[in-house]
């Protein structure tokens, strides 16, 4: 049996596009080079079942560029599942007729987004992304090559894989990772008060400060962050997504050695018929080496972004770096938080004019905190924001060092950043999904019971109890070798 008969060529997909008229939503920055949040075309694929059906007789060639699995993800089974197919393919590569459109996903700037699956194989479920190359225009073309570009690049677990690029006559087709969990923006629909609680902020906000700290480490300014942007996985992790307004630059990672100064308590005993105790307070110099890697000469003087989440020196237009994706983390923490965005007005001309002028930030006073909210916490979540929305890049954290000063900020204090993608999801938060990854061979992966939020009234619970086991332990120690030095003593 030949491939022909196994996969229909591409001869059966009807990849037309439409024109559609161009649409902007009360999130988007209205200018030339804005992005939309809908499509300025649309993709008509007809389908029916598992089967797409035939409407054009033209046969079309394909290309793939060839992608290999990438350390993180060693062990997902979608890599198992593009290695099955193209060992059946007569050249080994992938091609558009291995994949079985199921429904489309969504719409965006450049293309329609569907989700597929790999023909006999119903295991592993993708996003296929398709562009149709000759509706865009030159500057959208470039988008297009920026997305496929950075896309290659990435290895994290919060930011998609890219497992195949399809050439088929003038669509590109991009296939990724598939997220069931919808976007965090649609979650915050979900919520009372379309809020967050404060230990739930503080769990996606690390993970998407991870991923801007890796791409942020290869150079690249990513300007697209908004909750719409933020993917959930089945387990309830988040994955970044679009990446067609990025731009790159120049990065020189650094290892910095910084001295820290810690205090230590000893006790010292002085016997002679019996036991004394003493604390000496001890200063010790530690030197602690960080890893720094930061784009601070970006720059560049395109206009992009969503409106709300737009930097001051990105309104201005005079030119920006890689400060503004620090203050879009500040806006994207703030609206978790309180529901809405910092400097939102009655209109997208007054929001622009509330960024670009000396206000600053501004917390709701009829919005009260939440009973599980800790009043040291939410202290420290408000200085934060207001560190990361300062109006001059200079002074904002996070744009001379980058994720390494924002992951000492007081507000992240007890997260153990090497086991963040075990951390468990909050469970409280309504809607969304926490299935626990499993390994090829079905077993549940080590730490997946573990939870970000451990509050510091439990550490120091758990500081004391040892503290007390410990000196318990020096009592029982300590008695009998007094006893037994008396009675040396005495029978001396």
């Amino acid at each position: 049996m030949d491939e022909d008969t196994l996969f229909p060529c591409e001869a059966d997909l009807d990849l037309s596009f439409t024109s559609c008229t161009s649409t902007t939503t009360d999130r988007t920055f209205a200018c030339s080079s804005a992005r939309s949040s809908l499509a300025r075309s649309s993709l008509t694929l007809s389908f029916n079942e598992s089967r797409l059906s035939t409407t054009t007789t033209t046969t079309t060639t394909s290309t793939s560029t060839p992608h290999y699995r990438r350390p993180h993800g060693n062990s997902d089974p979608h890599w198992s599942a593009i290695k099955a197919a193209t060992n059946i393919s007569s050249d080994g590569k992938l091609h558009l007729r291995h994949l079985k459109l199921l429904r489309h996903l969504g719409t965006g700037n450049l293309g329609r987004v569907f989700l597929c699956r790999l023909r006999d194989y119903e295991h592993a479920n993708f996003a296929l992304k398709v562009v149709d190359m000759d509706s865009l225009s030159t500057k959208k073309l470039s988008h297009v090559q920026m997305e496929a570009s950075i896309l290659s690049m990435l290895d994290h677990p919060f930011l998609p894989t890219l497992y195949a690029h399809l050439q088929v006559s003038h669509y590109t087709c991009l296939l990724i990772d598939y997220c069931p969990g919808g976007d965090l923006h649609s979650l915050l629909r979900k919520q009372p008060g379309n809020r967050l609680p404060l230990h739930a902020v503080r769990f996606f906000a690390a993970e998407v400060l991870v991923a801007l700290e890796y791409l942020h480490a290869l150079g690249v300014v990513y300007r697209d962050l908004k909750p719409e942007n933020v993917l959930l996985r089945e387990d309830g992790h988040i994955m970044l997504s679009d990446f067609d307004l990025c731009f790159k630059a120049d990065v020189v990672p650094t290892l910095e050695k910084i001295r820290a100064q810690t205090s230590k308590y000893r006790n010292c005993r002085h016997t002679c018929f019996g036991s004394t105790t003493k604390k000496v307070n001890r200063i010790r110099e530690d030197v602690k080496a960080e890893f720094v890697a930061e784009p601070t000469t970006a720059f560049s003087r395109s206009c992009v972004g969503t409106h709300e989440y737009l930097a001051p020196e990105l309104v201005s237009g005079n030119g920006h770096g890689n400060g503004v994706d620090w203050w879009a983390f500040g806006v994207f923490i703030y609206e978790l938080w309180y529901g809405t965005t910092p400097f939102r007005g009655g209109s997208k001309e007054s929001t622009l004019r509330n960024i670009a002028s000396s206000r600053q930030v501004r917390f709701p006073v009829d919005v009260g905190e939440r009973k599980e909210d800790h009043e040291r916490t939410a202290a420290e979540a408000r200085d934060l924001i207001e560190k990361l929305l300062v109006k001059d890049p200079r002074r904002r954290l996070g744009c001379a060092r980058g994720a390494t000063d924002i992951k000492r900020h007081p507000f992240f204090d007890g997260i153990k950043w090497p086991l963040i993608r075990t951390y468990r999801p909050p469970p409280e938060v309504r809607g969304l999904l926490r299935k626990e990854k499993t390994n090829m061979n079905g077993d549940v992966s080590v730490g997946a019971n573990q939870t970000i939020e451990i509050s510091r009234q439990n550490w120091c619970w758990w500081k004391k109890l040892g503290f007390m086991v410990k000196k318990k332990k020096k009592r029982a120690m300590s008695t009998p070798n007094h006893s037994n030095r008396s009675d040396r003593l005495l029978s001396s």
